[in-house]
């Protein structure tokens, strides 16, 4: 038998590494090589993003549901977008664990197969008005403020 290289122990081990494999020494806050990596500049959270997909990817192969797949890399955008801004980015990745997010949501779908779609669609819809709004407010500020000259 082939050595399966996406068992559930696996991708743990990859979410835990990424996410949460360090401890600030006093507190109970966990960081990993995703928010080390991000201090990278230029390429570091681009690094930290293109890891994040194996779990996706795991996913994927394993027959996720479009809904949870699609949820799953707007995770992983989510933090390598927020994770670019410096200081706070790095901040964010401690905070979100996009890998250790993913993870629960893959064995989630393989424990309860379709359910709780509903959340999915309700954070991907909250993802879109936000991504939205904040292209079009600057946008619209803009041309008011060309048009009241």
């Amino acid at each position: 038998m082939p050595l399966q290289l996406s068992s559930n122990e696996h991708l743990d081990y990859i979410a835990a590494l990424l996410d949460d494999m360090f401890r600030i020494p006093g507190t109970q806050i966990r960081f990993g090589l995703d928010a080390l990596i991000g201090w990278v500049p230029g390429i570091g959270d681009a690094m930290a993003g293109i890891a994040s997909f194996v779990i996706v990817f795991a996913a994927w192969r394993r027959g996720a549901q479009a809904v949870t797949l699609v949820r799953m890399i707007a995770n992983v955008l989510l933090e390598t977008t927020l994770g670019a801004i410096p200081v706070a980015g790095d901040v964010f990745h401690i905070f979100w664990k996009a890998n250790r997010r993913n993870y629960r949501l893959l064995i989630r779908e393989k424990e309860q197969p379709g359910r709780n779609t509903g959340r999915d669609w309700m954070f991907l819809a909250i993802i879109l008005f936000t991504v939205i709004a904040a292209a079009g407010i600057p946008l619209g500020l803009l041309i008011w403020i060309l048009r009241s000259r």
